[in-house]
């Protein structure tokens, strides 16, 4: 557990906010960051279509905050964009902006002017805040259904670095991933 001391700024539907206020009186959070933000593909309109599959797979939250645990999501993306988005996806999760902060710097996930991904989780004792835990890359897609459940079937994911017999479905990783307005519609 590292306790977090810096007192970071977001901005949600609601205001601004810090990181204690993201618990939303809980005492776990499990926190998204989201690509959102300039260099990532779909800027400034839509974020990373990775990220928007994992959160795709989130669903009714009730049954985290049943447990005492709050999810919410992060994006560098300024507030607009992100409640833009937020409504074409149809999503309900709590989504902030870190824009106006270092957040995303300090905990890993933008470097220069590289952006990530991943899922850090937060335990709260009082109005002390810890980060208990943190995953990126394929840590992040076991916690995404879509990968989890591909990867229970026969075919897998069909990416081409999985260990497949001759003739069985193969891509690339990555490039068959769309946002769940984008995928054509079969006849």
């Amino acid at each position: 557990m590292v306790r977090i001391d810096k007192d970071y700024v977001f901005e949600g539907e609601r205001g601004k906010a810090n990181l204690l206020d993201l618990f939303n009186g809980r005492r776990q959070l499990i926190l998204y960051h989201f690509m959102f933000a300039p260099g990532v593909g779909g800027w400034p309109s839509a974020g990373c279509v990775g990220c928007s599959c994992y959160l795709d797979g989130v669903g009714n939250l009730s049954h985290l905050h049943a447990r005492d645990t709050s999810f919410v999501v992060v994006s560098r993306a300024p507030l607009p964009n992100i409640l833009q988005y937020k409504k074409r996806m149809g999503w309900a999760v709590p989504w902030f902006s870190s824009s106006e902060s270092d957040f995303n710097v300090d905990f890993g996930v933008t470097k220069g002017e590289s952006e990530g991904s991943g899922t850090s989780v937060f335990l709260r004792d009082g109005d002390n805040v810890f980060r208990t835990y943190f995953t990126t890359g394929r840590g992040d897609e076991m916690l995404g259904s879509v990968w989890a459940f591909l990867d229970l079937t026969p075919l897998g994911r069909q990416e081409n670095w999985e260990d497949s017999p001759e003739g069985w479905p193969q891509t690339p990783p990555y490039q068959w991933w769309r946002r769940h307005d984008e995928y054509e519609t079969k006849p």
